[in-house]
């Protein structure tokens, strides 16, 4: 499989201005596709955009996954992430790649090149934490990320088990699962004055915090109990955590 070859045969692939051994190609108006192969010429990055669509982005994206391609495919992770990107008038800080098992890609029209297609997108440090299973990649990649969407906000990385016997709301995963930081926005104040609830939560770099009610708000993690704190000061202290930055 050279991937050179198969992209230049798309339908409307063109080469992509201002990078080598790149083009660019679409499916009708809506969805947007560039793809460079890798140093050795033997592996595809490619990006998705769609919608909105921006090839000078695009262009940005793939240019630094080369650059740290070693960094991105090295480890054999699932979904991986390098930090220090940016591209004018967008957010973003780092930029996010997933292996064929996650993603998918070109199984239809041309399964040869999925194995060798890796999925690289505009992301937030804040979301991919490394440790993910491929289940866990899938889902983020799937279902929680958008990751062809360029317009998009933040989804930071984040696992949480909870129980509240009061509203009988609680986990059914043996673990922390992933979910979104308003569950926690939502289920914290849920615990007021109700004994032997809790919730816990895990954050990209794997600290673990938990809030429980003991005549009081307790938060417990990073080997210490704390006291005395508003309802307030839990939430905001929550959501610092979850959008914690190199």
């Amino acid at each position: 499989m050279d991937p050179r070859t198969t992209l230049a045969g798309f339908p409307n692939a063109a080469p992509l201005a201002g990078l080598d051994r790149a083009w660019t190609w679409s499916l009708g108006p809506v969805l947007h596709f560039a793809g460079a192969v890798t140093a050795d010429g033997r592996r595809l990055l490619q990006t998705n955009q769609r919608g909105r669509h921006d090839e000078g982005l695009a262009r940005e994206v793939l240019a630094f996954a080369r650059r740290h391609e070693d960094a991105l495919i090295g480890d054999g992770r699932p979904i991986m992430a390098v930090r220090g990107f940016s591209a004018a008038g967008y957010a973003f800080d780092a930029v996010a790649l997933t292996t064929p098992e996650v993603h998918g890609h070109h199984k239809a029209q041309n399964p040869d090149l999925t194995p060798v297609t890796y999925i690289v997108f505009p992301a937030f440090a804040s979301e991919v934490s490394g440790r993910e299973s491929l289940e866990e990649a899938r889902a983020r990649y799937r279902k929680m990320l958008s990751p062809a969407d360029i317009g998009r906000d933040a989804v930071p990385f984040l696992k949480v088990r909870f129980a509240n016997p009061r509203t009988g709301g609680g986990s059914t995963n043996p673990g922390r699962a992933l979910t979104y930081p308003r569950l926690l926005r939502q289920e914290i104040p849920q615990l007021d004055a109700v004994a032997g609830g809790f919730v816990e939560w895990e954050n990209r770099v794997g600290d673990v915090w938990r809030v429980e009610w003991d005549q009081g708000w307790v938060l417990i993690g990073g080997g210490e109990e704390r006291r005395g704190l508003s309802l307030d000061d839990l939430v905001s202290f929550a959501d610092t955590t979850v959008r914690l930055t190199p």
